[in-house]
């Protein structure tokens, strides 16, 4: 594990910064993406305002000395919007480039497309990364750099709660789902199999869609569109669901930010401390577990001391499981 530098401290801050600013005027454009227009009716204009690429729309009433000025106040934000966005979207290019000066990037260019389309998206606060890639974040909170071997991931994992209502989560992703969101990126993602938890694209890069398990009587396969992936059940994930929410903006290998929306990171070194002492899991997957556990307990410990381990802190997760870590830790410390 190695520490930030203070330039690149500086670098992180500024980039963070700068992320806020061009997302704000990403949504501001995007908010007028659709436009408003004139449109003639019997003997009459009316003031429509579109909803969709198809020309569908929303009367805001016949033309008038009102309607006329929403519609000058709106072409006016649009042209200030695109302007703003211009103009941060230079500013972070510039930016992009020294992080990578400074060799800041790190998370793989299209796990980041990936994320940033979906925080571009309503449904931004409806995801969890759980997997290998929430180590990226946790770094980020650290302002370390964790050992390269420990991160390299093919595919990235998703969490969704289906405790949320599914048709909400739905609209959010413009009813297209988690898979018509992965094509805004790539055109070429597609499940692997019928009714499959996974997408890949022609590059071999995975997204997978995972939720906790459910309960018995719940049967019914879940999915956030008709020809969406359908989320893998993954016992013990409630854990991870159930933790705090962590949000942290991290640099990708081409010096760009993305932010990401983690659990509390106590909650993912225990996860995989349990992980890693599974006799059902693969050998090989347990050991790389145990040594992501030791590493963000060594960066937690030294440069987060925010957050505290103890147990008062981890009510989310089953006593035994609390219990059996600490016991681990006592051991490892007096030996």
């Amino acid at each position: 594990m190695k520490t930030l530098t203070d330039q690149q401290r500086l670098f992180l801050v500024d980039t963070i910064q700068l992320y806020e600013a061009w997302h704000s005027a990403t949504l501001q454009v995007r908010s007028h993406r659709y436009g408003m227009k004139w449109l003639k009716s019997g003997n009459g204009e009316y003031l429509v305002r579109l909803s969709d690429a198809k020309g569908n729309g929303k009367s805001l009433g016949p033309r008038s000395a009102e309607t006329e000025e929403t519609y000058d106040k709106f072409t006016a934000g649009k042209a200030r919007a695109e302007a703003r966005l211009k103009a941060t979207t230079a500013r972070l290019t510039d930016q992009a480039q020294l992080n990578k000066a400074l060799r800041l990037g790190r998370i793989p260019v299209m796990a980041a497309k990936i994320l940033r389309e979906l925080d571009l998206s309503a449904a931004r606060d409806d995801f969890r990364i759980v997997g290998t890639h929430a180590l990226y974040a946790y770094e980020s909170m650290a302002a370390v750099h964790f050992m390269q071997e420990l991160l390299a991931s093919g595919d990235i994992d998703l969490l969704n709660d289906p405790r949320k209502n599914l048709r909400v989560v739905s609209s959010r992703l413009d009813g297209d789902g988690l898979l018509g969101l992965l094509r805004r990126v790539d055109k070429s993602f597609e499940a692997m199999t019928e009714n499959s938890d996974r997408a890949i694209n022609d590059h071999g890069f995975m997204v997978d869609l995972i939720i906790p398990q459910q309960a018995i009587h719940c049967n019914e396969p879940i999915r956030l569109a008709p020809a969406d992936l359908t989320a893998a059940e993954v016992p013990n994930l409630q854990w991870l669901a159930n933790a705090p929410a962590v949000v942290e903006v991290a640099i990708a290998a081409n010096g760009l930010p993305v932010r990401m929306k983690v659990p509390d990171p106590r909650a993912f070194l225990i996860h995989k401390s349990w992980l890693s002492n599974q006799v059902d899991r693969d050998p090989l997957k347990k050991q790389r577990d145990l040594h992501q556990a030791e590493i963000l307990f060594e960066a937690i410990k030294n440069y987060l001391p925010q957050y505290e381990l103890q147990q008062e802190h981890l009510k989310y997760l089953p006593k035994k499981v609390i219990n059996a870590w600490f016991d681990e830790i006592s051991k490892s410390t007096h030996e």
